[in-house]
């Protein structure tokens, strides 16, 4: 690099932290910050001011070791065409046999944008990924319905282990990253214990397809090259993280993931139209004929991680069939919780806490030991995972485009919902992949762990709060 542009970069750096270090709460007087957090939750109300986006905050240079920035920028438009340029040249050694998955929360914004409904918005894109060379494209749902099952599994697991461990309870979701940062490198073993070590959707399906599909394909996962389409930046960051790299065959199980606006940019850069794509229909991992249709999870507008564990927890524990959810919306609509109760006892609470400044108020509780949840669905977007920065911010850069949001909710809310337990693919794919529900195979692959770090060594100084 020149120094010419190490000095914009550090220029860059400069500015960024100091804007954040402006917005964070640290700046303002710490007491009264609290006092205004807890009188507005009395009143119900909440000034709108700043925000401090974990995505501008934890993926700046500040706290990246030059090696993630160098594996995050490598995640570009730039080095998918040049896997897809190589794959055209005689040097057969070099092709590798691309693979798509595409996010479910990224196809309404397609579905949007083709102004089409969302199974035809995923054919057209499918059409498009593999007129560009992409050999087969899946939708991840599989890999998400693995996720809740697990998560599922361990909430009982830690449930019936509450009183003889401190750290059973709340239970916090792993499937953000921008959360899981945060919470590893300023949180620490305040937090870590307690989050679910379920892989996120992305990693399961990385694992599914250099693990699986490449043994059903005789691939060696080396030659398997995957790329993820997601709504959100911070998803980059996941996928470098050292433990979902294998190596031994010196390859990623995710080795690129595009956001859904990089993939437009695409088609425009090419010059392609949408009418001019056919319908595809996605691939299945399975392999088998026929197309599967497309489904959701319950949730609004994520992968409603919330929801499942609820319904499955009441049945579990207290044979209670719940169907329908009622959120109680506490102080925005990002702060929700929702209470299960048989005679006038509480059963269960669980909070739905997404963006910064929720997460922050959850934090200050957890440190006074106030937090009378025993799950948490933690995403660091506000308004979740369909407003994802790589997919919902407008033109004016670090605002989210409401309308465009609105639309995709409404579109992602037309597709049928299903209960992963009752998904065949997955029941299948447990036996025959990973040797049964409870195996050491399924432990392995479906499971991670987060890393409680020494604060001082890792956090930056404008976060230290």
């Amino acid at each position: 690099m020149t120094g010419k542009m190490s000095e914009v970069k550090i220029s860059q750096r400069k500015e960024k932290c100091e804007n954040c270090t402006k917005q964070c709460n640290k700046k303002q007087a710490e007491d009264k910050a609290i006092s205004d957090l807890e009188t507005q939750e009395i009143n119900g109300q909440v000034k709108e001011g700043p925000q401090l986006l974990l995505s501008a905050c934890l993926s700046c240079d500040g706290c990246l070791s030059e090696e993630d920035t160098l594996r995050i920028t490598q995640q570009n438009l730039e080095e998918v065409e040049r896997v897809l340029a190589l794959n055209k040249k005689c040097d057969a050694s070099k092709h590798k046999v691309v693979v798509a998955s595409v996010c479910p929360q990224s196809l309404p914004f397609f579905a949007v944008q083709f102004g089409l409904d969302i199974t035809e918005a995923a054919h057209k894109l499918c059409c498009f990924l593999k007129s560009v060379g992409v050999k087969f494209v899946f939708d991840t749902t599989v890999a998400a319905g693995f996720s809740i099952l697990e998560t599922q599994k361990e909430f009982i697991q830690r449930y019936r282990r509450r009183h003889h461990d401190s750290h059973a309870l709340p239970m916090f979701t792993s499937s953000c990253p921008g959360w899981i940062r945060y919470a590893e490198r300023v949180l620490g073993s305040l937090v870590t214990p307690h989050i679910c070590t379920a892989r996120s959707p992305q990693q399961i399906m990385g694992c599914l397809v250099k693990d699986y599909f490449s043994k059903q394909q005789k691939l060696s996962p080396d030659k398997v090259y995957h790329m993820v389409v997601a709504p959100c930046f911070d998803k980059k960051l996941e996928a470098v993280r050292e433990e979902f790299y294998n190596s031994l065959m010196e390859t990623r199980d995710v080795d690129c993931v595009l956001t859904s606006k990089e993939i437009y940019h695409l088609m425009e850069k090419r010059k392609v139209s949408v009418e001019e794509l056919d319908s595809v229909p996605l691939d299945q991992v399975l392999g088998e004929g026929g197309e599967e249709a497309l489904m959701r999870h319950d949730g609004r507008g994520s992968e409603g991680f919330l929801e499942h564990v609820f319904k499955h927890t009441a049945k579990e524990l207290f044979g209670l069939d719940v169907q329908e959810i009622t959120y109680k919306t506490l102080r925005n609509r990002d702060f929700q919780e929702v209470t299960l109760e048989r005679d006038g006892e509480t059963l269960l609470q669980f909070a739905a806490i997404y963006g910064f400044r929720n997460i922050q108020t959850l934090v200050h509780r957890m440190r006074k030991g106030r937090v009378p949840y025993q799950l948490v669905e933690v995403l660091s977007c506000p308004g979740g995972c369909l407003s994802g920065r790589g997919q919902a911010e407008s033109e004016a850069v670090g605002r989210v485009d409401k309308a465009l949001v609105q639309q995709m909710e409404e579109v992602y809310s037309s597709l049928p919902v299903r209960l992963p337990e009752l998904n065949p693919i997955l029941n299948t794919l447990y036996q025959d992949w990973l040797q049964g529900q409870d195996s050491p195979q399924a432990n392995k692959l479906l499971h991670t762990e987060f890393r409680g770090q020494s604060q001082s060594h890792t956090q930056p100084p404008h976060m230290q709060w």
